[in-house]
């Protein structure tokens, strides 16, 4: 089938685009880079020389300067780490880029370290004191920041606890999922006598023959165990790592650090996992009952959960019409959404050529809101590719008319 044909995937590779991340920095050893850090580090030093330890003792228009000041920095380190964090996704697998993202994060966790007290001093506030200062117009903008950081106040550890684990992450959680982002883009596959990376090879699994999703399968497989045991060591480090700090927090369930950071109670997720739970067999076990039919199988093979339907069109989708599908969709439901979404396409802020040592999957990156949003894709021409297209644009469109809420 044509539209399989490997060599014709590569040529339409080379024709997408790359971003430029000028607008965050000229390049990894630029002296624009390194001045931001060093300003980034005297601006965390004066913070804390000035105000630590008395967050608690500020009138309204004090505590205001010191939060204004605090949201500066935290732009300026966000920009440094996205900087870095966005030229690793694009090559994890080369050396120079590996030691530059290692190098900056731990400059930037040293950076933030004097920064700590900010949050800590506030949730040592007692409400009713703090409720008082709130109500002053100044502090109106961060009330909201406030309050949510202030919901982790019973889960809060000591100064010196919190100190330690901000620096240990680095060489903690941060160096483990590394390692099994590094090692997941870093794997090759060989499919049909050809080399194949990690995004090219799950590709294959919506290919419409059955034999090419089987082999892929197997070959996916074979890989996999051939890095079973890191993969199995990173894995329960970071379960082991999570459950550590979850009982010093006295955090009940392993989700409820992240259900308080989304201002969701336990009940109502734990009501909503049992309802997609019962759910299952008149929705996904039907689903697939029903697709096997259509594939005229009696049952359906793993390999075959994302195989397109007998009569989807599998055509190779070019980016100039991927980028008209999704501006054309946007600008009917609002013309000023389609114009944002254009800025990313006009100004090389979408990488979505694959290639290897490239993170698989996409994001969008909102970076820091005195700069813009970087989208990453793998992009090989599916609807799905499309689609992915589309919702990570969707995140970007956001993430800029957000911008002007602020970095807190």
């Amino acid at each position: 089938m044509p539209e399989w044909d490997h060599t014709s995937r590569e040529a339409m590779n080379e024709l997408l685009p790359e971003w430029n991340l000028a607008d965050l920095f000229p390049g990894i050893s630029s002296p624009a880079l390194q001045e931001a850090l060093a300003k980034a580090a005297s601006g965390a030093e004066s913070v804390a020389e000035c105000y630590r330890g008395r967050v608690g003792d500020l009138s309204a228009e004090q505590l205001a300067e010191l939060i204004e000041k605090y949201e500066g920095l935290q732009d300026e380190i966000g920009r440094i780490m996205s900087y870095a964090q966005l030229v690793y996704a694009a090559q994890m697998n080369d050396p120079g880029t590996s030691q530059f993202f290692q190098t900056t994060q731990e400059r930037c966790t040293d950076i933030s370290t004097n920064l700590l007290f900010v949050i800590l001093e506030l949730n040592r506030i007692e409400d009713g004191k703090l409720d008082g200062v709130l109500e002053s117009p100044v502090l109106v903008k961060y009330g909201p920041w406030i309050r949510d950081r202030r919901a982790f106040r019973p889960h809060q550890l000591s100064d010196e606890a919190e100190a330690l684990l901000h620096e240990k992450h680095v060489s903690g959680r941060s160096a483990w999922t590394r390692l099994f982002d590094e090692t997941m883009a870093g794997l090759e596959f060989s499919f049909r006598g050809e080399s194949r990376n990690s995004s090219e090879i799950f590709d294959l699994l919506s290919a419409p023959d059955g034999d090419v999703r089987r082999d892929a399968a197997e070959e996916i497989s074979r890989v996999l165990r051939l890095n079973v045991r890191a993969l199995t060591l990173i894995t329960n480090t970071l379960i082991k790592d999570k459950e550590i700090e979850d009982r010093w927090r006295h955090f009940s369930l392993p989700i409820e650090s992240r259900n308080l950071e989304n201002m969701v109670e336990n009940e109502v997720v734990a009501t909503l996992i049992k309802s997609v739970k019962e759910s299952y067999p008149r929705l996904s076990h039907r689903y697939y009952s029903i697709k096997a039919r259509w594939l005229g199988l009696d049952q359906l093979e793993y390999w075959d959960r994302n195989a397109p339907l007998p009569e989807d069109d599998d055509r190779i989708i070019t980016w100039e019409d991927a980028k008209k599908s999704v501006l054309s969709a946007y600008r009917a439901f609002s013309p000023k959404m389609a114009d944002i979404g254009a800025l990313f396409f006009d100004n090389e802020w979408i990488h979505a050529r694959v290639r290897s040592g490239k993170t698989p999957g996409a994001f969008s990156h909102p970076t820091v809101p005195s700069v813009h949003p970087y989208i990453l894709l793998n992009y090989q021409g599916r609807t799905r590719d499309v689609m992915a297209l589309a919702h990570e644009l969707g995140h970007g469109v956001h993430q800029v008319l957000a911008a002007g809420q602020g970095a807190l």
